[in-house]
């Protein structure tokens, strides 16, 4: 049995428990909440991506009775509702990239950036990363995070986006033409 098959028959039982009982949600926030907050906290930083986690978890346990286990999993529902929750602040999440890309290659190592930097690559990458992420439409980021952040198969993504497989295929490989572009201009120029 693979991981994802026997992940799939637990949220089954999952599911099951909390539409009998709505105290069983709690199952689910500690088997998926971990993920859903370092997905966040990496996209945004640590205090709104625990905002973000709450609040993701506070839609799913009202939404509970609508979640429909034929479109996906309960991670990649999660995923999704906590990635429009993190396009409500697309805008504060650019202004991070952008001062990234005009501060020092030495952020402090316990802000967002500083992890940024420390987990993507070697010393003086992250502003010419933070840059290239800037060129990115919010489709492109959302896919490219999803999978480099929460570690998401193309399937879950595409659940949590609401969007084909295809589609997650074809905005990745936009995204990582972009950045490569982005990267490789930055390099000529820097």
């Amino acid at each position: 049995m693979t991981t994802e098959t026997s992940e799939q028959s637990g949220d089954e039982d999952l599911v099951a428990g909390f539409r009998r009982d709505a105290e069983e949600f709690t199952a689910v926030y500690d088997r998926y909440f971990l993920d859903v907050y370092l997905y966040a906290a990496g996209r945004l930083d640590v205090q709104v991506g625990e905002d973000i986690a709450a609040e993701t978890f506070c839609l799913a346990f009202r939404d509970r009775q609508r979640f429909d286990p034929a479109r996906g999993g309960l991670r990649p529902w999660l995923f999704g509702i906590a990635t429009n929750l993190i396009a409500r602040h697309r805008r504060k999440e650019a202004r991070h990239y952008r001062a990234l890309a005009r501060t020092s290659p030495d952020p402090p190592a316990d802000s967002h950036e500083g992890r940024v930097v420390d987990w993507v690559m070697a010393e003086h990458m992250g502003p010419r990363l933070a840059k290239a992420l800037t060129a990115l439409n919010r489709g492109e980021r959302d896919v490219l995070t999803l999978i480099c952040l929460a570690e998401l198969t193309h399937q879950e993504v595409a659940d949590a986006l609401g969007i084909s497989y295809g589609t997650v295929g074809s905005r990745l490989s936009r995204a990582r033409k972009k950045i490569h572009q982005a990267m490789a201009k930055e390099n000529t120029h820097g």
